[in-house]
């Protein structure tokens, strides 16, 4: 008997163990221990089960085997509680900086038509890609077919403006990031028009949570407790990464942040254990 789970929206969908391991891949599990968690969520799991309560089950499986689990939230909402300018603009070319590309930031570009703002421009292998990011405060927005649209004008009249002597740039694509799903039609347009992309689940190989992984980039957003006057002040002092947390003087941090040393202490603590840990 096909056993079922109820999202968020209400609607049932079987339930599907392949989802439970690759949820806990994104964590930093092995896949052995990717495997082992999906098997203990699958043997817990009733008929009607809502997806939140899976969820809970795989944090707590996964602090047993690997405790920095229960100092961070789910990356996606991790990354949706940043701001989206400049904080996840920034966030975005530094991970790109870390996947080997040189990156420049946000710069106006005259096109044929018109003049467009784009969120950076990066090179890597000899090949020069405008950057396009998408940032969703929801986590569970799909980026759809009117971003990809959107995109590829943008390359189109950068590339015509550049044939026609309005920029001196040799432009070989677009690259659109964004921190949820693209939606199916999304990715078709973007397959078929020559738009790559980077999301949360996509491309299959490599997606957003799978870069993050490989290269160690995490927002500071991905600590747990951090309340909304903590997130703004590190916001505000220019904190995106966890990275930035551990690194950065403490006296420093905490006069740029103003916030308090216990507290500060506690959040530098947890950024050093999740990152050691996920190093090893």
């Amino acid at each position: 008997m096909t056993t079922y789970v109820t999202k968020a929206d209400g609607t049932r969908v079987p339930f599907d163990r392949g989802k439970i391991v690759k949820t806990c891949l994104r964590m930093g599990a092995s896949q052995t221990l990717a495997e082992t968690v999906a098997s203990e969520v699958e043997s817990r799991t009733n008929d009607g089960v809502r997806t939140r309560r899976i969820m809970e089950m795989i944090f707590a499986l996964m602090a047993e085997y690997k405790p920095a689990t229960k100092h961070v939230i789910s990356l996606r909402k991790a990354l949706a509680l940043m701001n989206s300018k400049p904080d996840f603009e920034h966030f975005v070319r530094t991970l790109l900086n870390r996947k080997g590309y040189t990156v420049s930031p946000n710069q106006i570009l005259a096109g044929k038509c018109v003049e467009h703002e784009v969120d950076g421009i990066i090179e890597k292998d000899g090949k020069t890609f405008l950057l396009e990011v998408k940032h969703h405060r929801n986590y569970r927005t799909v980026t759809g077919l009117d971003e990809a649209r959107i995109a590829r004008a943008v390359l189109e009249d950068v590339a015509d403006g550049s044939e026609s002597g309005h920029n001196d740039l040799k432009i070989n694509g677009i690259l659109l990031v964004c921190n949820t799903k693209f939606s199916d039609y999304a990715r078709r347009y973007a397959d078929c028009r020559g738009i790559d992309y980077l999301g949360w689940n996509a491309p299959p190989e490599l997606d957003l949570a799978a870069s993050i992984g490989e290269t160690q980039v995490y927002p500071a957003t991905y600590l747990k407790g951090l309340d909304s006057l903590t997130l703004k002040a590190l916001s505000s002092a220019g904190i995106v990464l966890l990275k930035q947390v551990v690194d950065m003087d403490f006296d420093e941090l905490k006069r740029k942040t103003g916030i308090s040393k216990k507290k500060l202490s506690s959040l530098v603590k947890k950024a050093e254990i999740v990152l050691s840990e996920e190093k090893g």
